[in-house]
């Protein structure tokens, strides 16, 4: 055989590793072993590593300047073709990776065969799916900033708006609406710190860890972190190419943010429904009934409440296909992409959308002030007013229960019994108290920080306002 050349694949399957077999793939396995359409979308990343590593290896002397050269603009070119979807791919295209260097090969020819010197798809793929996580996760935490305004913008055009407070989806106390709002801000605003916290861990650079032990090549493995903007390098080649724990971490942050937009939709569903009216969704956001005419249903907030178990689900596929792996890599490993992917997509679309209808969702201002009337919304205020004038608060509580049971009996609202009545069960009480029996009033009484009272909401919606400029 003439020295340089490759020689002619002896099964004729056209596969980078078949030299050693004397068989092709069977038909079936290569259907069932192909990922190229999972991990099509990693492409961008897989050129970026690839670029990197071959600039360490022009740095490690591994290949010329010269060779560099044509390989960087060949790589160029390739990503060019799948920007533009013009890239054609052939039926024993394993995977994505193989793909872009079948192609850079043609593109360039036998040079191309030299990139993946020192190299493993292991620690390629390891780098790949980094690299795709990573810009990712600071796409949703900008959007998740993006769901934050459209809170505390609707919080701040209600702000004065006073509604029941629940707990045990019972009527508790009065709180502002803007208040209830702005809850799921600091929902928000834990979630983005999770996010950050997951992108610390991934922002490690496994490459040049190769198959397993490392390479033989002297890769300078910080420089090819410089390149992809990566601050330190894994430590270990076995954990590198096998390591997981930044997807699960992931997924787990995601699934949270999925926990958070299902319980908003649970309470929009709610408020929609005519029990409740509290709120209207804009038309666009919600579909009709193909039987009932009358219909209008929340399939938004719905869906987001649906899609929720899906992420979930995804977590605990990642979770399983890692629990029994022996180190190092193995081909179960595949199997990550789809959940991570369908994760992302689903949590990116989920606050994409629950963003747009916040904006343009209608408060019901006189449904919420009705239904501030009945079931005994300020016993609190009575109880606390009574423990003000020197009443245990044990049995200011059982006296404000007893006079709640009466005015419940007689369907009265507390506020609407007589001074004397209420003396009749506390000598303490005057005319004072009824200043205190108001919806307004218990409002204004939650000063503390993190309270429901207006002048304290109003400071927090400032405050948002300039942390999310």
């Amino acid at each position: 055989m003439t020295k340089g050349k490759r020689r002619p694949n002896a099964v004729g399957g056209g596969k980078a590793w078949d030299g050693r077999f004397r068989e092709k793939t069977n038909e079936l396995v290569e259907a069932f072993t192909k990922s190229v359409t999972v991990d099509f979308r990693l492409y961008a990343d897989d050129i970026a590593g690839s670029i990197a590593h071959c600039k360490t290896l022009e740095k490690a002397r591994v290949l010329s300047t010269t060779e560099t050269r044509k390989i960087v603009r060949g790589l160029e070119s390739v990503k060019r073709e799948l920007d533009r979807g013009q890239f054609s791919f052939l039926p024993h295209d394993e995977d994505i990776h193989m793909a872009i260097e079948r192609r850079l090969t043609e593109v360039i020819g036998p040079l191309g065969g030299k990139l993946h010197t020192g190299r493993s798809r292991n620690d390629q793929v390891a780098l790949d799916i980094r690299l795709y996580l990573r810009r990712h996760l600071d796409q949703l935490h900008e959007q998740l900033i993006e769901l934050q305004r459209a809170l505390v913008m609707k919080a701040g055009a209600n702000r004065d708006i006073i509604m029941p407070g629940y707990t045990h989806l019972q009527r508790a106390q009065p709180v502002l609406f803007a208040h209830h709002l702005l809850a799921y801000v600091e929902m928000i605003e834990r979630d983005k710190g999770r996010l950050r916290d997951a992108n610390g861990r991934l922002n490690v650079m496994p490459l040049g860890s190769g198959a397993l032990a490392g390479t033989n090549y002297p890769v300078d493995r910080r420089y090819t972190a410089t390149l992809l903007d990566f601050p330190t390098v894994t430590a270990n080649s076995m954990d590198a190419v096998s390591d997981r724990d930044f997807m699960i971490e992931a997924a787990s942050a995601l699934s949270i943010v999925m926990m958070h937009l299902s319980r908003l939709s649970e309470e929009l569903i709610i408020w929609t429904s005519q029990e409740f009216q509290f709120i209207e969704l804009p038309d666009g956001f919600c579909t009709g009934s193909s039987m009932m005419p009358q219909k209008k249903n929340p399939d938004v907030p719905e869906l987001v409440r649906g899609k929720t178990g899906r992420v979930y689900g995804h977590l605990v596929s990642l979770l399983t296909t890692l629990k029994a792996l022996p180190l190092s890599y193995n081909r179960d490993l595949q199997e990550d992409k789809p959940a991570l992917f369908d994760a992302l997509d689903t949590v990116q679309s989920s606050v994409e959308v629950m963003t747009a209808l916040m904006r343009r969702l209608n408060v019901n201002r006189e449904v919420l002030k009705r239904a501030l009337q009945g079931g005994g919304l300020l016993a609190t205020e009575l109880a606390d007013y009574l423990v003000l004038r020197g009443i245990p608060f044990r049995e200011a509580h059982g006296i404000t229960g007893r006079i709640v049971r009466t005015a419940l009996d007689q369907r009265r609202e507390v506020a609407e019994l007589s001074l004397e009545e209420l003396r009749g069960f506390c000598d303490r009480i005057d005319k004072s108290v009824f200043a205190r029996l108001t919806s307004a009033a218990a409002i204004d009484h939650k000063r503390q920080i993190g309270g429901t009272a207006k002048a304290r909401v109003e400071q927090r919606i400032k405050e948002l306002e300039q942390l999310l400029s």
